[in-house]
């Protein structure tokens, strides 16, 4: 286990690397100003679930292995940007149907929840950071270096929940306050899907 001081240190910098500006940040507040607090807060804890399996990835080698062969990066660079156009275009179908405005039923929270985890585990540039910034606060003096990456990624997932979470309930408060207006609740759904299809060809465009 990481001494109490690096846990304080790489606690204090994932607070600050998950509140910048970035593609799951984005999508947490896109879908909590279209469907609503509840689903922008379940979205976000799929979000930060989906760490999980970044870290394990990097405790494991795995990372490292995508990152050296260019077609199997690729291949995870294609899923994932798959996902989130699929994301995109079911929001720009929904026409505010899947907005607060309408009064119609929410959707059940496990679906918004699923659908942030494969968000975020198909994203290989949050995989490779991972595996750049994990072994930066290990210590072979303090046990198996894999093990103290395990409970640093469980950190990082438990703070992105929250600050995810609040987050969501932020914008969530917006997007009641414009849900009064029913004119936009076409306009939240599009708003999100431009959104996640800009995501994704951000992720197809990228370098690594």
């Amino acid at each position: 286990m990481p001494s109490p001081d690096t846990l304080l240190a790489f606690l204090g910098i994932s607070v600050l690397i998950t509140l910048a500006p970035g593609p799951d940040n984005l999508m947490v507040i896109g879908h909590s100003l279209a469907r609503g607090r509840r689903a922008g807060m379940a979205f976000g804890l799929g979000c930060a679930a989906g760490c999980m399996t970044h870290t394990a990835w990097a405790a494991l080698g795995i990372a490292a292995v995508v990152r050296a062969s260019p077609s199997l990066l690729l291949a995870v660079k294609l899923a994932g940007a798959a996902w989130l156009l699929w994301l995109g275009i079911q929001a720009l179908r929904g026409g505010g149907r899947l907005s607060p405005a309408n009064g119609l039923p929410a959707q059940p929270w496990q679906r918004d929840l699923r659908r942030g985890f494969v968000a975020n585990a198909l994203n290989p540039k949050v995989g490779l950071f991972f595996l750049a910034f994990l072994p930066q606060f290990t210590d072979p003096a303090h046990g198996n270096p894999s093990l103290q990456m395990l409970a640093l990624g469980l950190l990082f997932t438990i703070q992105t929940a929250i600050v995810f979470s609040a987050l969501a309930l932020a914008a969530g408060a917006i997007g009641r306050l414009l849900a009064r207006r029913p004119r936009l609740g076409p306009w939240l759904d599009r708003l999100c899907g431009v959104l996640f299809i800009g995501l994704a060809a951000r992720l197809i465009a990228s370098d690594s």
